[in-house]
């Protein structure tokens, strides 16, 4: 009887690239959605709308009649966290299933996969400690942390396999780096901004006890900063022929301003809470675009592929 050889059947199901940089996009978008989100819970006073986690109330994991639109918002913002979950752990499994093996992806991928869990508790936490303003300070920037890690697995789904090689001198690199760390900076004091205002999330919410107008002072103070650096690195990447950096350092500077002026309406018209919720998606867009900023600084070369070994000569055998 003839032996029919066996057939080792592959589990993996190819990937496209681009399928796999539409769900990297897509895990940056969702999970600067569910902050706007988030901050809707805040802003509409439904913060405790679920006065308990990860149970909605004692008795039930989801939210009830009894609890009114407060509990509708804020158990709705609970379940969106599992659609950005699917999102990134789709991106994942894209990652694993792609038809080359993308060096760096896997790491980037896990981390945002992970990272939205961890936010998760860490909004868990808000709820169990009544909102208190660090954790909802820490909540916040967990979201940031998640959208950095995000765009980074983005931008290396877009770029080729190979070394990296700067393109603008090492001092303006620095400067970029510098730029970079004082809008986290600015997004940090933000968050303390928030915890000494109003919309607390809910009317019996604490406050972190620090003076509004002392802490907005040093917040619009590291705003200036922020925007003179980023017109050092729009002129200073034009004088070097960066164009591409000069581009990204303009887009940052628009933001920043956009930023800023909603910034300025928001505290001279009493905080109303659309302003306050532009005011958190500019947030994403400044980190987003001070994060392109330092991927325009530098380049990633195409993978070469490894030189084929040089034929040694043949021993000729001696005679006698």
């Amino acid at each position: 009887m003839r032996r029919i050889p066996s057939v080792k059947r592959s589990v993996r199901f190819p990937v496209s690239a681009a399928l796999l940089r539409r769900l990297a996009l897509a895990s940056i978008i969702a999970n600067v959605a569910i902050v706007v989100t988030g901050g809707a819970v805040r802003l509409t006073a439904s913060g405790l709308g679920c006065p308990t986690w990860p149970r909605c109330t004692d008795a039930s994991y989801v939210a009830t009649s009894e609890m009114g639109v407060h509990g509708v918002i804020e158990f709705g913002n609970r379940m969106l966290t599992f659609a950005v979950g699917v999102i990134a752990l789709a991106t994942v499994l894209a990652v694993l299933a792609h038809r080359t093996r993308r060096r760096g992806l896997l790491p980037l991928a896990v981390a945002v996969f992970l990272g939205i869990p961890a936010q998760a508790v860490i909004g868990g936490i808000t709820v169990l400690t009544n909102l208190n303003p660090w954790v909802v300070g820490l909540h916040f920037l967990a979201s940031m942390a998640v959208i950095a890690a995000a765009y980074a697995l983005w931008r290396r789904t877009v770029e080729p396999d190979g070394p990296t090689t700067p393109v603008v001198p090492a001092p303006l690199r620095a400067l970029a780096r510098l730029t970079t760390l004082v809008a986290v900076s600015v997004l940090v004091v933000g968050t303390w901004v928030t915890g000494s205002g109003p919309h607390a999330g809910d009317q019996g919410a604490a406050r972190n006890g620090l003076d509004p107008e002392t802490i907005s002072q040093v917040h619009a103070d590291g705003v200036f900063l922020l925007i003179g650096l980023s017109i050092a690195l729009v002129l200073a990447f034009r004088a070097v022929g960066a164009t591409r950096a000069a581009r990204a350092a303009v887009l940052l500077l628009a933001v920043e301003l956009s930023q800023g002026v909603v910034g300025f309406v928001q505290y001279f018209t009493h905080l109303p809470a659309v302003l306050v919720g532009a005011h958190m998606l500019g947030s994403c867009l400044v980190l987003l675009a001070a994060l392109h900023v330092q991927w325009a600084t530098r380049e990633r070369q195409p993978l070469t592929p490894a030189p084929l070994p040089t034929p040694t000569p043949e021993a000729v055998p001696a005679t006698a």
